[in-house]
């Protein structure tokens, strides 16, 4: 009911809701992108500070008493620090206790522990360090190493650009072959037969638009279309306006010339008088 109210107010008001990918330079955005975007952005992320409860309805084993299942997400908060670790899945949670039952409840805000730990990407060759959490490091073991762990996890379930940016990378190097492993074939190889998998969940496409952010997909077609149509400054094109009609100006005062006259060859008073000299032909 709630549904049909709002969508006669909205025709009440000749107004029409907007999504992200509708309007401007967005709406050209390619569905490989738009598909990541879903992925990382509309899928629930898996429950990490509260129990899922299955089904529609719950019985109440004391009184017996019905009640619909309420799977609410605890509403996190995401500080900048988050973007710049990998925390799997912990946030911060602000909320409210009670350290007196005759007094007010208090603001409180429950952080994750984080620390710095030096992580090693078999696909790049590299170490990195990184701030994780306890449940980071607990996923990656689980998972048998940090490339398995970031390449088998949904983009909702990572969540930060760092993470999401190693897996694109991560994905892009295992596309190319890994190169930087070609001084060791065999161990080259060994890592293609091992995460090789990982690419068949995305078209070469996916992969090029995957991990990006909202910013950087714009830039990214913003580049595109420039440099499929370079923009020529105005000065340029005036200026080779101008030597063109000079060239043609200068090709059309060269056709009107007319050839020289010949200049007969002059005589001195000493021809003349010299009786040895050539008599000129009448």
């Amino acid at each position: 009911m709630a549904q049909y109210m709002k969508q006669g107010a909205l025709a009440l008001h000749g107004t029409k809701k907007f999504g992200k990918f509708d309007k401007g330079l967005a709406k050209q955005l390619p569905e490989a992108y738009k598909k990541f975007w879903r992925e990382w952005r509309e899928t629930e992320p898996t429950a990490v500070h509260y129990i899922r409860k299955e089904g529609k309805f719950e019985r109440d084993e004391v009184t017996g008493v019905v009640t619909p299942v309420q799977n609410i997400p605890i509403p996190f908060k995401y500080p900048k620090e988050f973007d710049e670790g990998i925390w799997g899945g912990e946030m911060v949670i602000q909320g409210f206790v009670k350290r007196n039952p005759t007094k007010r409840r208090i603001p409180h805000f429950w952080m994750p522990r984080l620390r710095r730990m030096v992580l090693r990407s078999e696909v790049l060759d590299m170490y990195m360090a990184v701030v994780v959490t306890k449940r980071t490091m607990d996923l990656i073991h689980s998972s048998h190493g940090f490339d398995h762990y970031l390449l088998k996890t949904p983009a909702c379930d990572l969540g930060s650009n760092l993470s999401l940016a190693i897996k694109r990378k991560l994905l892009h190097e295992l596309q190319a072959g890994c190169p930087n492993l070609a001084s060791n074939p065999t161990r080259q190889r060994e890592i293609l037969e091992e995460y090789s998998q990982y690419l068949e969940q995305y078209t070469p496409e996916e992969i090029e638009w995957y991990g990006l952010t909202f910013t950087e997909a714009i830039e990214k077609l913003q580049k595109s279309i420039d440099d499929a149509n370079p923009i020529v400054p105005h000065k340029v094109i005036f200026r080779a306006k101008l030597i063109e009609q000079l060239r043609k100006a200068e090709e059309k005062i060269i056709s009107q010339e007319e050839p020289p006259v010949p200049i007969e060859e002059s005589t001195s008073w000493l021809s003349k008088v010299n009786p040895f000299g050539k008599k000129r032909e009448t």
